[in-house]
């Protein structure tokens, strides 16, 4: 046993606070209420965890503990292995775990001996560990129940749950794998039929030594065989489970065993390989007039709009050539791209590390959010007219949105792609999306475009003189309408602490109210001080001083109780994977939405479609069950379920009709748009 999972189990044992209620709940069901004699009998041990919490796979990975199953069983009966469904994947300070963090059930085999009669007890104590990202608990549970040995029938109570149980358990390969190894590194060679679909894959191997746990996977396409690379030297024979994620289908498990072999060299990525002759090419493009179009449209958002009006503008004013004019459009384009291709690399390289991550993965941070509170206050209240940016060297009066120099406008640039990534709308979705799925370069390109529609409109405008002669003439109003600027960056800030208490609690929410509050003084201090021409370093030190400190003294814990608010007048309940399936399987029509309290575009179809009265009754009418994923703070089974149906971020809109697959609704919802898909 690994010395990490050694470690653990003695901390945890040791450490951890004996918990008033066990953490999981674990119940016990027989296939058959009355075994037959002779005959093999289906056992499912359910394992319930509560939220936050999580159990492990048979092979837990970097740490944990595999379940520990101790059986009473009549005299002659024997109990097989327990076997496991397709775990998930859990990333916590650099170490991979294998886990389930839903409902979950595992199977085991009871051998009935043929002498068999009378009443059949079976009775299991089973140990296993079930952690947090913080803390690990050691806990057991006892379950029994009493059969009458009969006919062997199987109970109909019990069908929908030993039918899900085995649709979630691998199954075998009809071919053979290969792998070989090339000094650190394993190459896993799986044929397998139907590649052009698959979206994603991933190897999990059933015992130590083979593959390093928190090494990313490499997986391409070369033919019909699936490529899988990673960090790893194993020998002689490896045993593992491949989950594959293909498109319009949920994901499924393959029990893999591969001898030493030849596997070719990487071929071409999951996401360019429909098409070998040049797919990927004509896969990109779209994704990126996508990206530029989304971009154009972010301009228009609140916390956008302000600051490109501002510099926009500014190009109005005298004296502006056109030289100056387009090297500022040029630094300020580059700020905006810039922040995109880091952004879009940062979450690419996460998930390709195992994490779930999509846009706007920043803002399930409080200390973000906080961040971004007090900057956007800043700014407000630098538009209200309380105080100005003054820098040496750079010309009394320069301000955030309108400051001269090629270094004003990258970072006015920097600042408009950071404030506007709370936001998506028409075309964004589909275009992430692809970039999430695209080989590394094309996907940076797809998020430099995002940035390059975001600063089109001031380019455009820098670039083509008859445009900036359109804008209205400098004069007085200026002032008047920079103030009225300053209302869309206040009501940003409000939304702001709004996400922030609903993250970190209402604790956080007023350290950052207060921590705004003492910003804005220390602001109207420095505007104090500038209109009688004194230096405002100091205030101004003390402003950064005060920010820093407020978002570390922000409090890590977040709501005592999740909220999750129904979409209206929709009777919504908390979205699971193990309900929608339970849902499915009877036959319900579901609609599933996946939100968050920093998406704007969620909350306006939340305040729109999602609360219109007819569509109410429209659900209600044709049996609609609605379910709701709450991505505020990040949720790592809602973000593997995003992440398979091929979505960046939220909003996401699913419908499952009766017996039939999904359907994805548009990121713009009108409530036409529900009524017809609940009734069609």
């Amino acid at each position: 046993m690994p010395l990490s999972r050694l470690l653990i189990l003695l901390f945890a044992a040791l450490f951890a606070v004996p918990a008033a209620a066990a953490n999981v709940a674990v119940t016990i069901a027989a296939e058959s209420a009355r075994p037959a004699p002779g005959k093999p009998l289906a056992i499912a041990l359910t394992f319930a965890p509560k939220p936050t919490w999580h159990t492990y796979w048979k092979n837990p990975g970097d740490a944990g503990i595999e379940t520990q199953a101790a059986w009473t069983l009549p005299p002659g009966a024997t109990a097989g292995v327990l076997r496991y469904p397709v775990p998930g994947r859990l990333l916590v300070s650099g170490l991979m775990n294998y886990v389930y963090e839903a409902p979950q059930t595992l199977l085991a085999e009871v051998q009935v001996p043929a002498t068999a009669s009378g009443t059949f007890p079976v009775a299991v104590k089973l140990d296993y560990l079930v952690c947090t990202d913080e803390i690990c608990v050691p806990e057991s549970a006892s379950v029994a129940t009493t059969l009458t040995i009969g006919d062997g029938a199987p109970d109909p109570a019990q069908a929908e749950t030993f039918a899900a149980a085995r649709r979630a358990m691998p199954v075998p390969l009809a071919e053979a794998a290969r792998y070989t190894v090339t000094g650190e590194r394993v190459a896993i060679g799986v044929p397998m039929a139907g590649l052009e679909k698959v979206r994603g894959a991933y190897f999990f191997p059933l015992r130590d030594g083979i593959v390093d746990y928190s090494a990313a996977q490499v997986v391409t396409r070369s033919g019909d065989l699936l490529r899988i690379e990673t960090k790893g030297a194993p020998t002689g024979r490896i045993d593992g489970v491949l989950r594959i994620e293909r498109e319009g289908e949920a994901p499924r498990g393959f029990l893999v065993a591969a001898q030493p072999g030849t596997v070719p060299a990487a071929g071409t990525p999951l996401a360019a390989a429909a098409d070998d002759s040049g797919a990927g090419a004509m896969a990109f493009l779209p994704a990126f007039l996508l990206a530029v179009a989304g971009g154009i449209l972010l301009n228009v958002m609140p916390c956008v709009f302000p600051i490109l009006s501002l510099k926009a503008l500014s190009l109005a004013k005298g004296g502006t050539s056109d030289r100056t004019a387009r090297r500022d459009a040029l630094a300020y384009a580059g700020g905006v791209i810039l922040v995109c291709v880091a952004l879009g690399g940062a979450i690419l390289a996460l998930r390709a590390g195992g994490a779930q991550v999509g846009w706007a993965f920043q803002l399930q941070t409080p200390e973000v959010i906080l961040g971004l509170l007090l900057l956007t206050t800043a700014i407000a209240l630098n538009l209200a007219g309380l105080f100005e940016v003054s820098l040496p060297g750079g010309g009394a009066g320069q301000r955030l949105a309108s400051q001269g120099g090629a270094a004003g406008s990258f970072w006015t640039g920097a600042l408009a792609a950071f404030v506007a990534t709370p936001c998506a709308g028409p075309f964004m979705a589909t275009a992430l999306a692809a970039a999430l799925v695209l080989p590394p370069l094309a996907g940076l390109a797809v998020f430099a475009g995002l940035g390059l529609g975001l600063a089109l409109p001031f380019v455009l405008i820098a670039y083509i003189p008859a445009l900036r002669r359109r804008l209205p003439r400098p004069g007085a109003w200026m002032g008047t309408f920079r103030r009225i600027l300053s209302v869309p960056m206040f009501l940003t800030a409000l939304a702001l602490a709004w996400v922030l208490g609903r993250q970190a609690g209402i604790d956080g929410m007023t350290l950052g109210l207060a921590g705004a509050l003492a910003l804005g003084l220390l602001l109207w201090w420095i505007g104090t001080a500038q209109a009688k021409g004194r230096p405002v370093w100091v205030p101004l030190g003390g402003a950064a001083v005060a920010a820093v400190l407020a978002i570390i003294a922000l409090p890590t814990a977040g709501p005592a109780t999740a909220q999750v608010a129904s979409a209206g007048t929709l009777a919504a309940q908390p979205f699971s994977e193990a309900r929608l399936a339970a849902l499915r399987a009877a036959g319900t029509p579901t609609f599933v939405y996946f939100t968050a309290d920093w998406c704007l575009t969620c909350k306006v179809n939340e305040r729109g479609a999602l609360r219109d009265a007819d569509v109410a009754k429209a659900f209600a009418a044709a049996g609609v069950t609605t379910l709701v994923g709450d991505w505020t703070n990040g949720d790592a089974e809602i973000g593997r379920f995003i992440d398979a149906r091929g979505a960046a971020g939220v909003p996401l809109y699913l419908f499952y009709p009766r017996g039939g697959e999904s359907t994805t609704l548009p990121q713009i919802l009108t409530p036409r748009t529900l009524i017809d898909t609940a009734t069609t």
